[in-house]
């Protein structure tokens, strides 16, 4: 039997990005698995509970039994469900699932079943402060093969322009934004982009539950003009009820899920096929063992997956992704954060900080992404290289979003 011998988080910033993975070393020399757990915000909070409070309870364990693992780590702490826990879990338990496939000599997605595909769609990010801008990002990612672009207008990506209007004596600092605005300028932004590039464009967008949700539903019927591949996130979790307003109102296909923790917040909406995307942050749910599950449970009921794919990510989270997205009957498209080069002579890629960290990141070509035939995951990380990105402690700006009497209001 080979067990658990050690377990250690890494955290690493090659791009100034708070970055968790999860090391599990095994009593089978040089055998070893890697697992993404980043929760940038929280990183160090996460790095304790895998160090001081995951690795007690699961060195000494079979590293075959994944499942058992998972159940294990998932009860123990009583209270579950959680952030924290839920990317400490999740770390380990990737990490696992990449021993598991080493073991067998296999890539993973062999492992997760065979590719229903060669390669995984992605769309990738245009945020301008004007249609200028938002033209130019655009016309480049066509350039390189990508058709699929979330368009976001404003200094904010998704709260629109810096509001620079009155504002109450005494207001506090914050992200200000004008959710009116937002939605004014946003509509116009997606208009031109689509009158520009018509049907050549695949038009997303994100609203990052920054509106009410009532401006949420006027947004979605709204959108419905502009043909759009989905609109992210137009309610917060603690609103999803409010989906079912949406469905009655407008086409619009919805996407949702990066905040989701709880399988009380996946479960209703794609049971009652309320969203056409769940695009969960894998390891904000748990890691892999559950989204492979939720994954089936969305191809019974006709919806797709989008998984979470920003540059909050490690690559051995983003090739994750890429190996759930290739097994999957009802993939609809990935996200991804790569390094963007405006020069229309330079290839999009993963940055090149990043590419000294890790070795073997996920291949961005003409819009699709690859994975390669290694054994596991495919990626490895350099301890050395990563040390030279050290993490940053730093008290975050735009999640402290105000509106223009001063409130806050959810990022």
């Amino acid at each position: 039997m080979i067990t658990i011998r050690s377990i250690r988080p890494i955290i690493t910033a090659p791009q100034k990005i708070n970055l968790v993975v999860v090391k599990v070393e095994t009593s089978e020399p040089g055998l070893y698995g890697l697992g993404c757990a980043t929760f940038t915000q929280r990183y160090e909070a996460v790095a304790t509970a895998v160090r001081d409070h995951l690795a007690p309870l699961m060195v000494g364990r079979d590293v075959q039994r994944v499942e058992e693992n998972w159940q294990l780590m998932y009860q123990h702490s009583y209270w579950r469900n959680g952030p924290v826990l839920n990317n400490a879990i999740a770390g380990i338990d990737i990490a696992l699932w990449d021993i598991k496939a080493k073991l067998a000599n296999m890539p993973l997605y062999q492992l997760l079943g065979g590719k229903v595909r060669e390669g995984a769609a992605v769309y990738l990010h245009a945020q301008g402060c004007d249609n200028k801008e938002l033209e130019d990002r655009a016309r480049f990612f066509l350039s390189q093969g990508v058709n699929h672009i979330r368009i976001q207008c404003g200094k904010f990506a998704y709260g629109g322009m810096e509001y620079d209007g009155i504002r109450p004596d005494g207001a506090l600092p914050g992200a200000y934004y004008n959710p009116r605005s937002y939605m004014r300028e946003n509509l116009a932004a997606m208009e031109h982009i689509r009158n520009i590039f018509g049907d050549k464009v695949e038009l997303l967008h994100d609203v990052h539950e920054r509106l009410s949700c009532a401006q949420a539903v006027d947004f979605a019927k709204q959108c419905e003009k502009l043909r759009m591949f989905f609109l992210e996130d137009a309610l917060a979790p603690e609103d999803i009820e409010w989906f079912a307003n949406i469905r009655q109102a407008c086409t619009t296909p919805i996407a949702m899920g990066e905040l989701f923790n709880h399988p009380r917040e996946w479960t209703p909406l794609i049971t009652g096929r309320l969203i056409d995307f769940m695009r969960m942050h894998i390891t904000q749910m748990g890691g892999l063992t559950p989204a492979r599950k939720v994954a089936a449970l969305g191809e019974l009921h006709g919806v797709r997956t989008a998984w979470h794919g920003p540059g909050d990510v490690s690559p051995v989270g983003h090739m994750l992704n890429v190996h759930l997205d290739l097994v999957a009957p009802n993939f609809g498209i990935q996200e991804f954060s790569p390094n963007y080069h405006w020069d229309p002579k330079q290839k999009l890629g993963m940055a090149p900080e990043l590419q000294e960290v890790f070795a073997g990141c996920p291949e961005l070509r003409n819009g699709y992404l690859y994975a390669n035939e290694k054994p596991g995951l495919g990626v490895d990380l350099d301890e050395k290289a990563a040390a030279r990105y050290p993490g940053i402690r730093q008290v975050d700006q735009w999640t402290q979003a105000r509106v223009p009497d001063g409130s806050l209001h959810r990022p």
